[in-house]
């Protein structure tokens, strides 16, 4: 049980806090994780003292490098929070004043838990979505690697999860990259609101020592400070709008991964994933399982929990800062440790996928995906497309009653139909004719869909180097 003088808040109580209430009040453990980010804004807080005289130059200095010596044991193991540590606040505190003595007591002037845990967190996302951005590129690139072998495998596309129209097989997999590129761009626009520093807010009125957030800010790679030292340790909406960009990765991830599980099967049989990806049953030695795919897919539902949670937890809170608002660690690490987990095996996955080129050519033409095709060049001849739509409808209708292919269908059998289905018709019944009519910005023919890929890939350059530059604070 901690003791009143163990904790940052104890002098104004007379009896020790109960058990149960440190058992509840404690930070999780995997929270301490967060002390480089803390010591980063200790040492920025630290600055901000001397700048206001309440630290000598020769104390800054002593503290800076108590915090970086710190720094480095925690990351070395060398130090750990004990029990009696609250929360990774109370760690640092107790740890300078046992190295430093009365000067490691000093760095908690015109400053409060309230705008530290705020900072702490932002530094941490700011960190991830790097992370996450990264990682989700290499992804990327397994997409793109893909696609690139596959702009001319021709294969059926699906509406409905029905047969629909014939496409490349690159197209259907650049669909998927152009999903995750807005993964990113939201990531990219998140990080603009999120670049403000909430220290000098201090509990919630600001601080009458910290009174130049500005500088801190720079020194912990923000933009500025926040505007309103109120909305700096009560809003949480930035922790909400990662949730929310993570859930909706998570929703995107989790289609892809549907689709490999249905490419996968014996059914479609239009991939093969490496043995090095997937599992199989303890029981049915035959079997071979898209595990990653399924496990991804099953994340997803986690990532969208934690986003419901963060918003059940904010929905009623008054300002400023109320502890309900500790739950924002729980939710945010959250999903940034399943993201980090799910998407390297995710692009081994896909980087390291079979395509069965002989299959998707097979199922391209099946379920009369090139009845659109009939319909269209109809309309070009002057026939209006309602009327199309019903002749192309009548002629499939035929094709079904007599087990016949559409461009099986002999030129009295097309008469009979409707005089206006001449034998020309039959030019515009092959995949080759479907694909390459499909040549506008955006669509399904080889030589679009290579300009997509390449377009992509300048983008995802730009997004690399935006992962990349950024340089989070240290303390070395």
């Amino acid at each position: 049980m901690a003791k009143s003088s163990d904790l940052l808040w104890g002098a104004r109580f007379k009896n020790p806090p109960a058990e149960s209430l440190t058992t509840l009040s404690r930070s999780p453990d995997y929270y301490f994780s967060l002390a480089p980010y803390d010591l980063a804004g200790c040492r920025a807080h630290a600055h901000e003292l001397q700048r206001a005289g309440l630290l000598t130059e020769a104390e800054t200095r002593q503290i800076v490098d108590a915090l970086a010596t710190l720094n480095d044991d925690f990351r070395a193991g060398k130090t750990q929070p004990v029990w009696g540590d609250e929360d990774v606040h109370t760690f640092i505190e107790r740890e300078l004043t046992e190295r430093l003595g009365a000067v490691g007591g000093k760095l908690r002037a015109g400053r409060s838990r309230n705008d530290q845990t705020a900072n702490d967190l932002r530094l941490y996302l700011r960190d991830s979505v790097r992370q996450i951005t990264r990682r989700l590129l290499a992804l990327q690139a397994a997409l793109v690697k893909q696609s690139e072998q596959h702009v001319e495998t021709l294969a059926p596309g699906f509406t409905h999860l029905q047969q629909a129209q014939p496409i490349v097989f690159g197209h259907q997999l650049m669909a998927h990259a152009q999903s995750f590129s807005r993964d990113i761009q939201r990531l990219q626009d998140w990080d603009k609101r999120c670049a403000l520093s909430p220290l000098g807010a201090a509990a919630m009125a600001g601080s009458a020592i910290a009174k130049h957030p500005e500088l801190s800010a720079a020194e912990l790679g923000y933009d500025a400070p926040c505007e309103n030292s109120i909305d700096a340790v009560a809003s949480r909406d930035h922790v909400a709008e990662f949730l929310f960009a993570a859930s909706m990765l998570g929703v995107n991830l989790s289609r892809l991964s549907e689709e490999v599980c249905l490419w996968a099967s014996r059914q479609f049989r239009w991939v093969e994933i490496d043995d090095s990806y997937a599992t199989g049953s303890s029981i049915m030695p035959q079997k071979k399982n898209p595990d990653i795919a399924e496990l991804t897919r099953g994340r997803s539902g986690r990532l969208i929990g934690n986003l419901a949670g963060m918003l059940a937890t904010m929905k009623a809170l008054p300002l400023s800062y109320n502890r309900d608002l500790s739950e924002d660690k729980r939710h945010a690490m959250d999903a940034v440790e399943t993201l980090l987990v799910v998407l390297p095996a995710m692009a081994g996955m896909l980087d390291t996928l079979v395509v069965n080129k002989a299959q998707l050519l097979r199922q391209a033409p099946d379920g009369f995906t090139l009845a659109t095709e009939v319909a269209d060049w109809l309309a070009v001849r002057g026939v209006p497309f309602k009327e199309a739509h019903e002749i192309t409808g009548r002629l499939v209708r035929f094709c079904e009653a007599h087990a016949l292919q559409l461009w099986e269908v002999s030129d009295a059998q097309l008469a009979e139909v409707d005089e206006r289905l001449t034998p020309d018709v039959r030019n515009a019944l092959t995949l080759t004719a479907a694909i390459g009519a499909r040549d506008g910005y955006g669509g399904t023919a080889p030589a679009r869909v290579a300009e997509q890929i390449m377009r992509l890939k300048q983008v995802m350059a730009v997004q690399a180097e935006w992962a990349c530059t950024y340089q989070g604070p240290t303390l070395s």
